[in-house]
């Protein structure tokens, strides 16, 4: 029997563990009540909480630095790039180019935060008569020291226009994958990622991808493309799972063998859901200071100088958490424009 394939297992905790490329990914699921009709959580469910630092996920959802609305209000970034998977919900953006959007349902915002970009990730309660959940993964993507002055930008990756690939095994049980980053064989080609980010370069053999097996699903996994990748595979939903015929029955991260395919099964009852992320490692040092990310402690310094100097161009917003209405409609604003980018199937 060949080696398994698995290189190390870690569990899942509050933030996954990430290598090289990769810095960060967490998974937010809230079961957020009813709205006040303002878009926030009604005064009663704010009882008991840590106001400003809620992570607590009391009754099932964290308010995080939100103080009405749930959420991010404004804060910076500087010298990486932040993939926002939303699979329900909406989050409305708002950032210091003057910049917005509203997303969700499947959608993905992809910022380049570069040179240095200050923005908000809102959670709006639209529905007064119902719970309003959300679901969604946040995944930071380290820039080259070549990159981590570029200017500031944000791509929307809608969901109607990500591509999916749709397998059926002999049995008729069906697997779904969705390609955010990252070309999959049966799979339409990826959309584009930013243009100076590191998955837009060839070598880089970036791969965000989400997969669904139905119970009893078994789907082959194709080795990555660069010799030099490095692949996480993360397990959290389901009850069981074969991963090259070793079996799982506890949610982890897995460190797999990028060069080799794996075969996975769903030998539970239910569905079983994984993330991938993949990529060529950067393989230059990492000086981190919360929401700043560069290669030496002194540009560490430089950017907090930086920040409280600029602001990173201001804050055009009336209010530190802005929202944009009470229509569930999605758009992305983009600095400097008037119209309105909206989805499209096509």
């Amino acid at each position: 029997m060949s080696a398994s394939p698995i290189i190390q297992t870690l569990p899942l905790g509050a933030r996954w563990p990430c290598i090289d490329p990769f810095l960060f990914c967490a998974h937010h699921n809230d079961a957020y009540p009813a709205g006040d009709g303002s878009m926030g959580v009604q005064a009663v469910e704010l009882q008991d909480r840590p106001m400003g630092s809620d992570f607590s996920n009391k009754d099932g959802f964290s308010m995080y630095h939100g103080e009405h609305v749930p959420g991010f209000p404004g804060h910076p970034h500087r010298g990486f790039e932040t993939v926002t998977l939303v699979r329900s919900g909406l989050i409305d953006h708002a950032d210091s180019l003057g910049a917005a959007a509203r997303f969700g349902g499947g959608d993905v915002q992809w910022v380049t935060a570069g040179a240095g970009i200050m923005h908000s990730e809102m959670f709006p309660l639209l529905n007064t008569d119902a719970p309003n959940p959300l679901e969604l993964f946040q995944i930071w993507l380290n820039l080259p020291a070549s990159h981590k002055m570029v200017k500031p930008h944000f791509t929307m990756l809608w969901n109607e226009r990500i591509p999916r690939l749709q397998h059926t095994d002999d049995a008729g049980k069906k697997t779904t994958v969705t390609v955010v980053a990252g070309a999959l064989q049966g799979a339409d080609a990826p959309l584009s990622p930013p243009p100076e980010s590191w998955a837009s370069q060839a070598a880089a053999d970036v791969a965000i991808w989400t997969i669904s097996l139905e119970p009893g699903a078994r789907w082959s996994l194709p080795a990555a493309q660069g010799a030099q990748t490095r692949r996480m595979l993360y397990w959290f939903v389901g009850s069981r799972l074969r991963v090259e015929g070793e079996n799982l029955s506890e949610h982890a991260a897995l460190q797999v063998e990028a060069g080799r395919a794996l075969e996975l099964v769903n030998t539970g009852t239910d569905v079983a859901e994984l993330v991938l992320l993949q990529g060529t490692p950067i393989g230059e040092p990492v000086a981190q200071y919360g929401p700043f990310v560069m290669n030496t402690q002194e540009e560490i310094m430089q950017a907090m100088m930086d920040f409280r100097r600029t602001q990173f161009g201001g804050w055009p917003w009336d209010s530190n958490a802005p929202v944009h209405g009470a229509q569930p409609r999605r758009f992305a604003r983009h600095p400097g424009q008037t119209q309105d980018e909206v989805p499209t199937t096509a």
